[in-house]
Formats: structure tokens, sequence, C-alpha cells
């Protein structure tokens, strides 16, 4: 793929978001969130399917979430962090430039209310 990009997929709202093989080995070296190593088709059904919310301070930033049932140890979701930005086209239009900042495992309890809570990065 272009730019460095891992690969690419489009969310539910039809916006295309990519992950780049920098941000990928970021995520995953041992000081940051190695566990998701072996989850990297759960963050794609997570952007594709998941349920997303803006930053109330950060309006170009995107939370998504999604709940599945075998992830490490005692977590429950996967969280991917997203930035909508755009860069230049060809012919000085702007260009949707939607990217995972980075993404990490969490346990949330039941019944935990995704549109008013606020998830720590």
């Amino acid at each position: 793929m272009i730019d460095g990009r891992r690969w690419e997929v489009r969310d539910r709202y039809g916006n295309h978001i990519y992950l780049t093989h920098e941000r990928w080995k970021h995520i995953t070296e041992p000081m940051n969130h190695p566990e998701m190593s072996a989850y990297e088709e759960h963050l794609k059904e997570t952007i594709q399917s998941g349920r997303r919310k803006q930053d109330s301070l950060n309006p170009q930033k995107y939370r998504y979430v999604k709940p599945f049932d075998d992830l490490a140890e005692d977590n429950t979701h996967i969280i991917a962090i997203v930035l909508f930005r755009f860069s230049e086209g060809p012919g000085g239009e702007p260009v949707p430039n939607n990217y995972i900042v980075t993404a990490y495992q969490k346990e949330i309890g039941w019944g935990y209310d995704y549109d008013r809570a606020s998830l720590q990065l």
C-alpha cells in the first residue's frame, strides 16, 4: 500500500481509515500494548463495525470501541483512536487522511454506556 500503509478499511459510516506499519510497530512495542500483536484482525473489525465517539476536546479525534470475548487477560474491548484529517490532493483539493494513532485492550464492565463515557487513552 502507499505511504507506508499496512492496511485500509472502511468504517460503518463509509470513511476510509488506515493503519501504517510505523503505527502498528508503535502499538505492539513491549512498552506499549504488545498484547495487540495477536489481535490485528480484531482491530480491523473494531474500525469496520465498532461504535465510535467523537472526542469533546479534539473534534478530529474519534474512539472506536468493540467488545470481543477472546482478548488477552480479562480485557473485554478493543479501543482504537483515529484522527480524521485532510491532506492535499494533486489538484490542491482536500483529500481525507484518516488514520489509526493507537489501539489497546481494556476491561469494560457490563452496562457500560459508550455514549456518556470518556474512555482514557
